[in-house]
């Protein structure tokens, strides 16, 4: 297969898992959110909010504030960059649109309660988790769902030390707060009740999404001391892939030298490990640890901003 092909498949599956992702979150917003009426961040959480307030249909305050967003984002960020989030937008668009139009309404024209009366809080936490695991899964496979993310990006490129994460907080907490100047949504007691359920909507959102992301890129060290150290490396290096580092030690109570095996690897890795290293010397001592980060080839990047002039002088200094 060559490198075209491959590349041509990897960007296939990450729509397929995008499209995967938007449609656990069509699901969870509509079923578990829209019937009590919760209100969440974003542009989805917006459009709810219009919608609860005026009636006027969610999916098209959706395509209209992210068809403005695109407009202005398409001159910042590029096409490139838009592309999937674009294809995200108007796939979430017509999701939405279509959930709407089959799941059964109640009397005020919202879905039905599949909770029950008075299961609002159940039906948040359900609904939260849904869209955390939704999100991530959009996020994991270089996707976006458009709206505060392509706000956030903007203003993250003219100013490189406002973090994404500051942006998007920011942006959710003033568009849950705006639930206050909508009178249709009962007195101020009744309209602060809402603004602490979508407080509670970002916060339980916002952690499911970080252990999601966070749990796929775990990794862990591990220390391999073994007779067979040199049939162990083999078999990694080989069969899984991986950079092993050959550390000299010395036995305390033996007074033997010996060799060590350091291997980092991600989580879901450590049972195939234990497997080939059990097959080469069931008597094999290992230390397995975790560990808060790894950066570098086949793991995470260094996400931290150096200052344009040491980078000009690294260039220059190996041209």
């Amino acid at each position: 297969m060559t490198i075209q092909h491959k590349m041509i498949l990897s960007e296939a599956r990450d729509y397929m898992f995008i499209a995967l992702g938007l449609f656990i979150y069509t699901i969870a917003f509509t079923v578990f959110l829209m019937p009590y009426q919760i209100v969440a961040g974003g542009v989805t959480g917006l459009s709810a909010i219009i919608y609860y307030a005026t009636g006027f249909h969610l999916e098209n305050t959706y395509i209209i504030i992210n068809g403005i967003l695109l407009v202005v984002a398409l001159k910042i960020l590029g096409v490139k960059f838009l592309m999937k989030t674009i294809f995200a937008i108007f796939t979430l668009y017509f999701m939405l649109m279509i959930a709407q139009d089959l799941i059964p309404k109640q009397e005020n024209g919202l879905p039905f309660k599949l909770m029950g009366e008075g299961q609002d809080f159940m039906s948040m936490i359900i609904g939260c988790v849904l869209t955390g695991i939704a999100l991530a899964t959009v996020f994991m496979n270089n996707g976006s769902t458009g709206g505060t993310d392509v706000i956030a990006a903007s203003v993250n490129k003219f100013h490189p030390n406002v973090s994404l994460g500051n942006v998007l907080i920011a942006a959710d907490f003033c568009i849950i707060g705006s639930c206050m100047f909508f009178p249709q949504f009962g007195t101020y007691l009744e309209r602060a009740h809402k603004v602490m359920f979508g407080f509670c909507v970002m916060a339980l959102e916002n952690y499911t999404l970080d252990y999601v992301m966070n749990a796929r890129r775990q990794s862990v060290q591990f220390m391999i001391f073994s007779q067979k150290w040199q049939e162990i490396a083999n078999a990694i290096g080989t069969e899984m892939n991986h950079g092993v580092t050959i550390l000299d030690g010395h036995g305390w109570y033996t007074g033997k030298k010996s060799k060590v095996l350091c291997i980092l690897a991600k989580k879901n890795e450590s049972v195939y490990m234990f497997r080939l290293i059990k097959m080469i010397d069931p008597n094999a001592f290992v230390s397995q640890s975790a560990v808060i980060g790894v950066y570098g080839e086949g793991f995470d990047e260094m996400r931290v901003k150096i200052k344009e002039e040491k980078k000009k002088l690294e260039e220059d200094q190996e041209s």
